[in-house]
């Protein structure tokens, strides 16, 4: 296992993250504690430190989980965890959000489920456009100090609203984001608009949920045949499988198909090759050890190329602006060919 150093937050962390979601009964696609409890001894066998959960996963079973597969080497781990969400029926309001009360009373039970003295990585699930960007900061900033957390996250939340939560830390000397949570696949890249070229410059950390897509990208649904027979799709997994992500899942199969790896190990790979952190899951621990093999898998350009090709997306206005040789003309007075430009995106 290699590993990355998260943001500039010093935290070492292993280059994929263990993803926690199904850890706890209560679903069909969730699993006992005695079957992720392989999973999770493959993974840190593997060498993984880096474990994502959420205090709304199968109830906050899975913090419990979570919490009791770390407890023997606590100190090794960097565990991560969420609010802002809350369990369907609570009947409380406030048990969600990004508010002050929800963040209080969400970190205080989260830290009780976990049976931990601390938090590594603190997480804002998502974005409830009701919460000043200045409340949520100071609040975080808050339990830093009061040492229940050590570093800050945000997950699924627009650019605009990091790019300020940053501009606050640095105006009123907060606790910094060191890390986003997006989600990032080569069916979804639509992070490389804002939030990547945001997290370069401000040296923040990025995980990437569904890194395979909802498994289109593990080769299930491309390959002829499992051992077990057709792999059968219910509606939403036909709606997910359009043509496009067919074929992008097509260009994964090839590659790996050259390369003699799993698709799965294609798809994290390419993930990995842009300095993102997959979270990545399993049902058992053989395909635990099968994804954690990504990252030991270096992609030549050629197998980049192919992938970047069958991925490409619309980045939308301003940034196909970029491609247009009249906008390049005026911008460097006709001399851009001859001008280094750091960091160009998206383009050229």
């Amino acid at each position: 296992m290699r590993y990355s150093i998260l943001g500039r937050s010093g935290l070492r962390v292993s280059r994929l993250c263990l993803g926690s979601m199904t850890f706890g009964p209560g679903a069909d696609w969730s699993r006992p504690e005695g079957d992720v409890r392989a999973v999770f001894d493959a993974y840190v066998e593997a060498g993984g430190n880096f474990i994502d959960t959420a205090n709304m996963y199968t109830g906050g079973e899975s913090e419990r989980i979570v919490g009791r597969l770390v407890a023997p080497e606590r100190e090794r781990f960097v565990v991560a965890t969420k609010y802002a969400n809350a369990t369907p029926g609570s009947g409380n309001p406030n048990a969600a959000g990004m508010h002050r009360k929800s963040l209080r009373q969400s970190l205080d039970e989260s830290l009780k489920r976990l049976n931990l003295d601390y938090i590594d990585l603190y997480i804002v699930h998502w974005w409830d456009f009701t919460t000043p960007v200045e409340e949520v900061q100071r609040a975080l900033d808050d339990a830093v100090r009061a040492g229940k957390i050590l570093h800050v996250g945000l997950s699924d939340v627009p650019a605009w609203v990091v790019s300020r939560a940053q501009t606050f830390h640095e105006l009123r000397g907060l606790a910094p984001v060191s890390c986003m949570q997006l989600e990032y696949s080569l069916v979804q890249r639509s992070i490389e608009r804002e939030h990547l070229p945001l997290a370069k410059t401000y040296g923040m950390g990025v995980t990437a949920w569904s890194p395979l897509a909802g498994g289109i990208l593990s080769g299930k649904y491309t390959r002829p045949r499992r051992a077990d027979g057709p792999v059968r799709l219910d509606s939403m997994q036909l709606q997910a499988l359009t043509e496009r992500n067919r074929e992008i899942a097509l260009a994964v199969d090839s590659v790996a198909d050259r390369l003699e790896v799993a698709s799965s190990q294609v798809a994290l790979a390419w993930i990995m090759s842009r300095g993102v952190i997959p979270i990545v899951g399993a049902t058992t621990a053989a395909q635990m050890r099968e994804n954690m093999r990504a990252a030991d898998l270096r992609l030549d350009d050629a197998s980049l190329a192919i992938l970047d090709k069958a991925s490409t997306f619309d980045p939308g206005h301003p940034y196909n602006m970029l491609e247009w040789d009249m906008s390049m003309s005026l911008g460097y007075g006709g001399m851009f060919e001859q001008i280094d430009v750091p960091h160009f995106p998206l383009s050229r």
